[in-house]
């Protein structure tokens, strides 16, 4: 089958490096489920289905892979959603158990998919999964780099970031135009979030949207002008602010607002 490029589909060609992959996981058999996004023709898959210590689920948006997955999977019955997993509700389709999400993801909706998984983090205590290693880069980033932005704050607040490997273009057919890497988020044990969510987001959104700029520039629409101007704070860059900080950024906007 050839990979389409409406799917955003690579196809791993080498053994060693999907079962790099699975083996990956830390979780899994504690969660005793794992959720597969976009399984295409099985390479990932089949070390999965080979574990028996944690139920694998899949979710793929193509037919034809589906078709193809069915007749190479037959006992693998009920455990395939097949549509788009963003629109992909796991509660009603696996039931409302943690479980580990793992996959090659299509290059051309992984942001959206870890922004999905974030939403969802209370079912998710674990992801491993393969990027653009450009995605890879901004979700481990740290303060102060130039891949540092919304991503690696808003995921970082959650969970714990880990760089494990990267993946050479020759490794899939057809090879992508980019490097790529496989990272694993680990969810941070009874952690909550010490802040407004909603305002949060909408801070940390606004601030790198304009990432060359003061923060006292930025947020002005969250922040009466005596406090933005008294305090040196704002003369900081978003980008060398820890998701900490701007915890502490969104209080105080609570208590600062000019709405």
């Amino acid at each position: 089958m050839r990979a389409k490029k409406s799917y955003g589909q690579h196809f791993l060609k080498h053994d060693s490096i999907a079962e790099r992959i699975a083996s990956s996981m830390q979780l899994a058999n504690q969660t005793g489920r794992v959720l597969e996004v976009g399984p295409g023709m099985g390479m990932l898959t089949k070390f999965l289905l080979n574990n028996k210590g944690y139920q694998t689920w899949a979710a793929e948006a193509d037919p034809d892979m589906v078709a193809h997955l069915e007749k190479q999977y037959p006992d693998w019955h009920g455990h395939l959603y097949v549509g788009d997993f963003l629109q992909f509700d796991a509660s009603a389709f696996m039931g409302p158990e943690p479980y580990v999400l793992i996959g090659n993801f299509p290059y051309n909706i992984s942001t959206q998919i870890l922004f999905k998984m974030l939403d969802e983090r209370e079912q998710v205590p674990e992801m491993v999964g393969m990027f653009q290693k450009e995605v890879a880069d901004r979700v481990v980033a740290p303060p102060g780099s130039k891949t540092y932005g919304i991503t690696s704050v808003l995921l970082q607040a959650s969970y714990h970031t880990e760089y494990l490997f990267t993946v050479e273009r020759g490794s899939f057919n057809p090879p992508p135009k980019v490097l790529s890497a496989v990272i694993r988020l680990t969810r941070k044990e009874k952690f909550v979030l010490d802040c407004d969510e909603k305002r949060f987001r909408t801070i940390v959104k606004t601030a790198f949207n304009q990432r060359r700029k003061m923060l006292r520039n930025t947020l002005k629409p969250f922040f009466n002008p005596e406090f933005l101007m008294e305090n040196p704070y704002f003369e900081k860059r978003p980008e060398t602010l820890s998701w900490e900080e701007y915890v502490q950024l969104t209080n105080a906007a609570s208590n600062n607002s000019t709405v």
